[in-house]
This record gives structure tokens, C-alpha cells and sequence, in this order.
């Protein structure tokens, strides 16, 4: 097995350059990223060498075997960085149903349903999601968890003891975050007690969705007196509504500024940006660049589930993507849900969502393509608070190879092979190939 890792006639799309590149690794750190100044052929470098597409299929001892690694000017990102997931939800859809499609009924009925689940079901759940996810590149995870307090402690905690489990089954192949969403129904003194308990166990980070609370307001400074007593990240789902008039993320903003927060919240969904006029969204998202915040846009559950009640033209659901970039706020783009009351589809594929998120921002120029690769990438890596996160010398060694050529090919889904890797070995190999049937009359 080589000792480290030897690439040549690599491109890596997301620096926005065309170059090749040469790279090196050993003991999971590069220590070697090189541009090259022509194509190298593959007898120069290396005893033992092995061409991708071509020659690795999927066969992960061949990768770790070869001296050199030939990408033959195809392309490799770092590993992919979801920062907004369910996974505690993902593929309950056959347990919990939704009949009318929207966000109320998903929330109703997954309520409902969560006492019947038991830690073992959801640990399983959990585990084929994420490994699903680290297939298609993604090697670091921020998922928000459920914590039904008002429904009893052992209830809440089931959820916490089994995403705690994955996470440690998980610690060799990829990194995941675990944000809480802070309970608003039932009593608050007893929830608080509860939060403690699963901070102390390992929860990460403090979410929930004080927009549905009957005092948003009155949440929203709760979670951030909570926040700061225990000096951990915001992540809040927040105005998930097709409603103008929904705007606490103001109320997010003015605390973050209050509480000398800046940088260290994060603001999802923001649907009912795009409802508001644009005198209104624009003092909006000024709020958001004066506080510092962070925003992740999440395209296919928001196109999905937003707009039920429009006739005739309706609404696309999504965030103003575009113009949350233009304004330079940090904006990533994630996946939400996986095949659950909330969303039937989805795969965990951030490839897949940034091919959504092009569709649904009209996001197709060159410079537009490099952005989307960047909204799975360096953007949620920096929200995630990732260390030494991307294809740098002496940066962390994860990363993902693909067979596609350039980007158009890689959203277009016309090339989806991905080889990963993390945590110092190589992870996954998800290797397809096209076959088509010959003419055979003659």
C-alpha cells in the first residue's frame, strides 16, 4: 500500500482557475499543491499508476495501492460540507405520511409519529443517511435533531442517545455536527434543564424554529441567553413561509448584534424573503450583512413545500439567492430532508442540490457555476466552523474525485462517479458507468 497519495492532471474547478495541478498528501495532510505547466503523461511520475475514470472502478484497494493517481484533467473538490440536514427524519416517509403536501401537515404528523420510534430505528435511519451522503463526497454534516421535551424526557433523549451512536460508528469516515432544535411548547424551565443535559452530552450547537412560536420574539432571546451561557453557535430555521410579513429575522439579526454574536449565526430557510417587496427584502438583508449573519438556502424542500396555496403562477419558495450573494452575505445551500413527510426525494447528493439551486436562481454562467460549487464547499465549510478545510498544504486530506471534465458536466448529472476520501483513507467509491445497446441488425 503507498504510503501517501501522488495526483497528476488534476483541475480543481472551485478556485475558479483552469489550471492542472499536481498534489501530494501523506499521513492525511497535503503537503504538496503544485499548478502544472502542461499535461503530464503518465510515465513520468510514479512505479505504480492508476488512471480515473479508466482504471479505479470501484475498487477502493486499488486506489490505496497506487503510487500515483492520474485524473487525466479531471476534477477534484474537497469534501463536501452539508450543513443543514435532518438526518433523525430521513426515510421515515413510509412510517409518517403527508397527504396535502405541506410544511403544517409534515410537522403534525412527524410530531405525532416520534413516540412511536424507537433509538434503534433511529440510529439506522441516521447511519444510511449519512453513509449515503459520504457517498456522493460529503464528509462533514450539520444536522438538526428534534427534542420533543414536552412529550417526556426519554421521548426527547431517544433522538440525542441514537445520533450520539452514529456519530461515534461515523468518527472514522466523515464529521458531524449535531444542532438542537430548542423546544418552544411545554415548560421552558424544564426544556432548559434538558438542553443543558444534551449539550453536556455532546450536542453542538443550539437551533430551533422560533418563527412558529407563538412569541417569536420572546424565543429568540431565549436561545440566545441559552447560546451564550453555554457559549456554543446559533443555527435557527427561520421565516419558512410564503407569508411578507414574516420577518423575525430581524429580530435574529438585532440579538446577534446585542449579544457581539457576529459570525457565529446562521439563518435557514428565509422563504418569506422572496414573498416581500423589494424596499422591505432589501432593509432586510442589509440587517443581515450589519450583523454578520450566515444564511443557507435549502432548494428542493423549499420548492417543494412552499407555494401550496398559489393559483396560476407560484411561487418558486426559495430564498433570494442571488441577491443574498450580490449583498455578500455567506449563503450555502444544503439538503434538508431525505425522503420523509417534508420532502418524499432526495438523496443526500449536494451535487444534486446545487444543480437545484441553479434551476431555481437562474445560476448558469461560468462565474455562477464556480459560485454553486462554492455553496457545497468552502461556504458551509466556514459556517460549520470546518479547520484546515480545503485542497491546501497543510490542510486536511478529504476531498472527492469526480469523472466529469468540467462543472457543466458534473450538475448536468451525465457523469456521477465520485471517489472519496477522509479521515486518511480512502471512504467510498461510487463508480457508474453508461452502457448503450449496439445496433445488432446487420
Amino acid at each position: 500500500m503507498s504510503a501517501g497519495l501522488h495526483f497528476i492532471n488534476v483541475r480543481l474547478p472551485h478556485r475558479e482557475d483552469l489550471c492542472l495541478y499536481e498534489l501530494k498528501a501523506e499521513v492525511g495532510k497535503w503537503v504538496s499543491v503544485r499548478r502544472q505547466d502542461r499535461f503530464l503523461d503518465t510515465r513520468e511520475s510514479g512505479a505504480s499508476r492508476l488512471m480515473v475514470p479508466h482504471q479505479a472502478g470501484s475498487d477502493l484497494k486499488r486506489l490505496a495501492d497506487a503510487d500515483c493517481i492520474d485524473l487525466q484533467g479531471g476534477m477534484m473538490l474537497p469534501g463536501l460540507v452539508d450543513c443543514h440536514m435532518h438526518l433523525d427524519k430521513a426515510f421515515s416517509l413510509e412510517q409518517v405520511s403527508n397527504r396535502s403536501g405541506t410544511l403544517h401537515e409534515a410537522i403534525l404528523n412527524y410530531s405525532q409519529a416520534v413516540q412511536t420510534f424507537s433509538k434503534e430505528q433511529l440510529a439506522e435511519r441516521m447511519l444510511t443517511a449519512a453513509r449515503m451522503a459520504l457517498s456522493y463526497g460529503t464528509t462533514t454534516i450539520r444536522s438538526h435533531l428534534d427534542f420533543p421535551v414536552h412529550l417526556g424526557r426519554e421521548v426527547a433523549f431517544r433522538t440525542i442517545e441514537a445520533a450520539l451512536e452514529v456519530r461515534e460508528k461515523l468518527m472514522g469516515s466523515m464529521a458531524i455536527q449535531y444542532a438542537l432544535m430548542v423546544p418552544f411548547r411545554g415548560n421552558h424551565e424544564a426544556a432548559d434543564e434538558a438542553i443543558e443535559e444534551a449539550l453536556r452530552m455532546g450536542i453542538d450547537v443550539l437551533g430551533g424554529a422560533p418563527h412558529l412560536a407563538d412569541d417569536p420574539e420572546r424565543e429568540i432571546g431565549r436561545i440566545f441567553r441559552l447560546a451564550e451561557r453555554f457559549g456554543v453557535p446559533i443555527d435557527l430555521h427561520a421565516d419558512e413561509s410564503d407569508n411578507p410579513g414574516k420577518k423575525t429575522v430581524l429580530s435574529i439579526a438585532e440579538h446577534t448584534i446585542r449579544y457581539g454574536y457576529q459570525g457565529k449565526v446562521t439563518a435557514d430557510h428565509l422563504c418569506s424573503l422572496s414573498a416581500m417587496t423589494e424596499k422591505d427584502a432589501q432593509h432586510v438583508m442589509a440587517k443581515m450583512k450589519e450583523a454578520g449573519l450566515n444564511a443557507v438556502t435549502l432548494p428542493a424542500v423549499n420548492l417543494y413545500l412552499q407555494g401550496r396555496e398559489d393559483r396560476g403562477l407560484v411561487r418558486r419558495g426559495t430564498t433570494r439567492i442571488r441577491e443574498l450573494l450580490a449583498e455578500g452575505i455567506p449563503l450555502a445551500a444544503a439538503s434538508d430532508n431525505i425522503q420523509d413527510p417534508f420532502h418524499p426525494f432526495g438523496r443526500g447528493d449536494l451535487i444534486q442540490i446545487a444543480q437545484i439551486t441553479s434551476y431555481a436562481a437562474h445560476m448558469g454562467s461560468e462565474q455562477d457555476l464556480v459560485q454553486l460549487l462554492r455553496m457545497i464547499t468552502d461556504t458551509p465549510a466556514e459556517i460549520t466552523g470546518c479547520d484546515r478545510y480545503g485542497i491546501e498544504e497543510g490542510h486536511d486530506c478529504n476531498f472527492v474525485v469526480t469523472d466529469a471534465s468540467d462543472i457543466t458536466q458534473l450538475l448536468s448529472g451525465t457523469k456521477m462517479s465520485r471517489w472519496v476520501y477522509a479521515s486518511g483513507r480512502w471512504q467510498s467509491a461510487l463508480h457508474t458507468a453508461q452502457t448503450f445497446a449496439s445496433d445488432l441488425i446487420t
